[in-house]
């Protein structure tokens, strides 16, 4: 699934399309992608005609803010977005479209999920407000400090890895950026989160926080399906230390990358290196 660094260069590169625009009409192909019960019809007459505000994302939402309500599309593993002048997308490999936008600028928003996990949801601001209360804090935020990171992390006995993909403790961390990040600063992923020490969440959050830049700057990780608009692969999987890498040599010691099993996720880490 899109993590924090996928969604926002996914933002960034709609958001110059986008913003200003107003969705003239649109057609959905796939139903099932409309998330919170809304009807195809409804969600149109709901839609059509109206502005795009500003695009923005919270966590690993992305967020299409319209006049007086609030768009909100999940990725999940297989959603991806291209804009092109249409009927068709402009990228080939675009063959399971679900919905197209049609803008007032002749171009069309095509949103393509061959898997169909993702999709969108329509709320009105007060709705919105209700959910994004769920989420914890913005680990790029440039108030979030290390004694914020100390305090959503170190509550309860959750392994530090799942207490870092606690989407309620702290937004758009997911498998990748944890298992890289707890291996830049030498914390097994087993571990208590309550057993860190102060310098341990310190070290935490800058390698956290770099990483998540430095994949930033690559546009992401493209391990699978994760593409930015229009088909764009990111670049960052040339980087990654641990995250895929079972049985190979570790980058700093030289032993095998092991792989265990984490509330259903795969974990990624050098057993020498964070113990």
């Amino acid at each position: 699934m899109p993590e924090l660094p996928e969604v926002e260069t996914i933002r960034r590169e709609l958001a110059p399309r986008l913003e200003g625009r107003r969705i003239l009409d649109l057609r959905i192909t796939k139903p099932d992608i409309l998330l919170g019960g809304v009807s195809p019809s409804e969600f149109r007459d709901r839609i059509r005609g109206v502005r795009v505000r500003s695009v923005s994302r919270r966590g690993k939402w992305l967020l299409f803010e319209l006049d007086g309500e609030v768009l909100v599309s999940q990725l999940r593993m297989t959603g991806r977005f291209a804009v092109g002048p249409g009927p068709a997308p402009p990228i080939e490999d675009f063959r399971h479209v679900a919905a197209e936008f049609d803008l007032d600028d002749g171009q069309t928003l095509f949103y393509d999920d061959v898997r169909r996990l993702g999709g969108f949801m329509l709320l009105t601001r007060e709705e919105w407000t209700r959910e994004e209360a769920r989420f914890g804090p913005e680990p790029l935020a440039p108030g979030f400090r290390a004694r914020d990171l100390d305090r959503v992390i170190r509550r309860g006995r959750l392994p530090v890895k799942n207490a870092l993909m606690d989407q309620a403790r702290l937004a758009g961390i997911g498998n990748i950026y944890a298992s890289e990040a707890l291996h830049a600063a030498k914390i097994d992923p087993a571990r208590a989160a309550g057993t860190l020490s102060g310098i341990e969440i310190r070290v935490l959050h800058r390698c956290l926080r770099g990483i998540l830049r430095k994949a930033l700057e690559s546009s992401g990780t493209t391990v699978s399906d994760y593409r930015a608009v229009n088909g764009r692969s990111g670049s960052y999987q040339k980087r990654l230390k641990v995250y895929g890498r079972e049985g190979e040599a570790c980058f700093r010691c030289g032993a095998p990358i092991r792989r265990i099993v984490q509330s259903g996720r795969s974990t990624f880490y050098c057993r020498e290196c964070q113990n």
